[in-house]
Formats: C-alpha cells, structure tokens, sequence
C-alpha cells in the first residue's frame, strides 16, 4: 500500500479527529471493553482542539495515502515523548506504522533526543516492543469514570 509520510497540515484535522476515534473502537476494541473504549474517545475530537496541539511545539507526521488523505499519524513532543500514534483501522497491519515512526525515530536522533518514551495501549505496546522499546511497567488509571490501563515504555537512542 503507498502511502506518503508528511508534515501534518491544518486541512489534515478532521482526518486525525476520525482516525483516532475510529482506531479507538476497532483497533482498541480488540483489546478493551466497549465501556473503556467509550471513555477513551467518547466522540471525535474537535478541530479546533486537533488544531490547538498541533500548534504547541510537538511534531505531527501523517502517513497520506495516493489521494493525500492522512490514513495515519504520529506525534513527537520536544522532550522525546510520543503522544499519539494511530492507524485507520483498514490499514493497520500494513507496515505504515513502522514507516511513521522509521520517520520519528530519524527526526527525534537528528534533534539529538537520547532517548523516546511512550504511554502505550495493549496494541501499541506490541508494536513499541518489536521497536526496541522496554516496557517500564503497566499503569492502571480511570478516565471518565472507568478503569483503563496502558503502559510506559521507552528506548534509549
């Protein structure tokens, strides 16, 4: 599948807002309850919001496919923090995501970062762990009233 790895652009808002949502209940869904879903996306986010982060310091790659529309996204914050990272579901497993972080991952050693770190969900984390990531351990935590959890990971670059 071709697909570009770009900057994110502001027309790409709406495209992050229906990814993030729709990974969330199919892709999250493999792996949490309906009700974590629900309190982890309870709807796509707004566009002004998507706009607002993309505009405080991080950095946004999509991956856009032939008709340059972001199937996929990326986020890296100043310090090494990997915020989002999420694939539509009709393209998850076909070796985007390892192509959008390749991308971070350069972009975070020309920047000298020493190492990357990430908060990561049950799918994620299979993915950050064939990344070379470490898994420091597993956080419980409640959002909108429901118990979730991900974990922390990190790699030293």
């Amino acid at each position: 599948m071709l697909m570009q790895i770009r900057p994110f652009e502001p027309r790409d808002a709406v495209d992050w807002a229906r990814i993030f949502h729709t990974a969330v209940h199919e892709v999250g869904a493999r792996d949490y309850t309906p009700e974590q879903c629900a309190a982890w996306s309870p709807e796509p986010a707004p566009v002004d919001r998507v706009l607002e982060r993309a505009q405080d310091g991080r950095r946004i790659w999509v991956a856009a496919d032939t008709q340059d529309v972001a199937q996929g996204f990326i986020e890296l914050e100043p310090d090494g923090h990997i915020d989002c990272f999420y694939l539509a579901p009709d393209v998850a497993g076909a070796g985007i995501g390892a192509s959008l972080y390749a991308r971070l991952e350069h972009e975070a050693r020309s920047l000298a970062l020493a190492s990357l770190f990430v908060e990561a969900s049950e799918a994620a984390r299979r993915f950050f762990l064939r990344q070379g990531f470490a898994e420091d351990h597993r956080r419980d935590f409640e959002r909108r009233g429901v118990r979730i959890h991900n974990y922390a990971m990190s790699k030293t670059l």
